[in-house]
């Protein structure tokens, strides 16, 4: 598959370069950063919330840990992790637990952990378990311009 259809779409018409690497397959993103050699704080890991009100996408470096009740406490929501079935009826293009952290693509809020604002290249699942998203931070950033940034993680 390599790239989602609905992530290329929404990378090349916002006007973001990225490159595509491939990796032996991987059961999550911080294995995926691993195996591709990448340092897990420029890899980002999207998490899918929900709530009475709608689903949230959060996304996290993968060498830290969502904050769910810090989250909930700053969003003033009560949001809970959404199962798999979900998951797939959302983005259906991807495979299971290889979504993209670039939840507007599909129609899904999102709020980014400050600590992805800084870094200098970013890194992501890109909708299968064997491909990696890489692009420049500044790139990411303007791609993600109209997402809060709120400190939602802890270091593992």
């Amino acid at each position: 598959m390599a790239v989602a259809a609905t992530i290329q779409n929404y990378l090349d018409s916002h006007g973001i370069e990225y490159e595509l690497i491939e990796h032996p397959r991987t059961d999550n993103p911080k294995q995926s950063a691993r195996i591709a050699h990448v340092p897990p704080e420029q890899m980002a890991r999207p998490v899918l919330l929900g709530d009475d009100i709608n689903y949230l996408l959060a996304v996290v470096p993968a060498s830290h840990r969502l904050d769910l009740d810090r989250l909930n406490q700053v969003m003033a929501r009560s949001l809970e992790l959404v199962d798999g079935e979900e998951l797939e009826f959302t983005f259906s293009d991807c495979e299971k637990d290889a979504i993209p952290p670039v939840g507007e693509a599909y129609g899904v809020d999102t709020v980014l952990d400050v600590a992805l604002s800084h870094q200098e290249a970013i890194y992501f699942e890109a909708g299968d378990h064997k491909h990696l998203v890489r692009m420049r931070g500044d790139d990411f950033r303007r791609l993600m311009e109209h997402v809060p940034r709120v400190q939602v993680s802890h270091h593992l």
